[in-house]
């Protein structure tokens, strides 16, 4: 009977000793998963138009705006205000997206675009804050499309350029430089011209898109009446849709012969 009492002991002691260390263990796992978290966040730090460090900003000259083809909450084209400025810094990046949805994939498209740019330029950005400011009349959907504009942006504001503002471009960007694609390119070139653009950069087979046209078709079988609904496809040629000149580009470098 002692030698089970004992046998007992031992046991729950041992499983409490297991507990503990479990408890130990997600813990530590938890912090470091917090850490680097933390971590990947620094690079980008996210400010608001509200708040007092965005007004205490003051643009320098250093500083470049341009017009961005976008998508509203409802569906339709749009165009938005992207402002980058430079000054010298610790090599931060901060983002004003009080009217951008879908944060996350903007917020990717802004860190490979100031990769690409500081490639493409051959020069560092590691001793200079940058500044994005993206500023539209009503709630735009963010995405990867805005990322071949922040790339010339950057660019632009990194050797002091003035992109042209009768070119607008949309697309996203790779990490080598390449344009990938995006949906949506009607509404957006429709924007662009509304915006006063006179070419609109896509990326490579973008120049043409599929649209696709419903019809219904109603039969009546003795007393019954049925209906089906038909779809078909239509190739658009988006110049002749819009009326803005349509120029597809493979990577930014060539989009920067049609920008500066």
């Amino acid at each position: 009977m002692a030698k089970t009492k004992i046998k007992n002991k031992r046991f729950i002691a041992t499983s409490l000793v297991i507990a503990l260390l479990i408890i130990a263990v997600l813990g530590l796992i938890n912090y470091d998963i917090q850490k680097s978290a933390n971590s990947n966040n620094q690079d980008i730090q996210v400010i608001s138009s509200n708040s007092d460090f965005l007004e205490n900003i003051q643009l320098s000259e250093n500083t470049v705006v341009m017009k961005v083809p976008a998508i509203d909450e409802a569906g339709k084209g749009t165009t938005a205000d992207l402002i980058v400025e430079l000054k010298p810094g610790t090599g931060k990046t901060l983002v004003d997206i009080d009217s951008l949805l879908f944060w996350a994939d903007t917020q990717q498209s802004i860190r490979v675009a100031k990769n690409v740019a500081q490639e493409t330029t051959g020069k560092s950005l590691s001793n200079y804050d940058i500044v994005y400011k993206i500023y539209a009349n009503a709630s735009i959907i963010g995405g990867p499309s805005a990322g071949s504009a922040l790339t010339i942006a950057t660019i632009a504001v990194i050797e002091n350029k003035k992109p042209k503002s009768e070119v607008m471009i949309t697309g996203s960007i790779n990490r080598d430089g390449s344009l990938g694609p995006v949906g949506d390119i009607i509404e957006k070139a429709k924007a662009s011209k509304e915006a006063g653009a006179t070419i609109f950069l896509v990326p490579l087979l973008q120049s043409r898109e599929v649209i696709y046209e419903t019809s219904e078709h109603c039969e009546k079988f003795g007393m019954a009446e049925i209906c089906t609904t038909e779809t078909k496809p239509k190739k658009v040629d988006i110049k002749n849709e819009t009326g803005v000149d349509i120029i597809e580009v493979e990577n930014i470098q060539e989009a920067e012969n049609y920008f500066f």
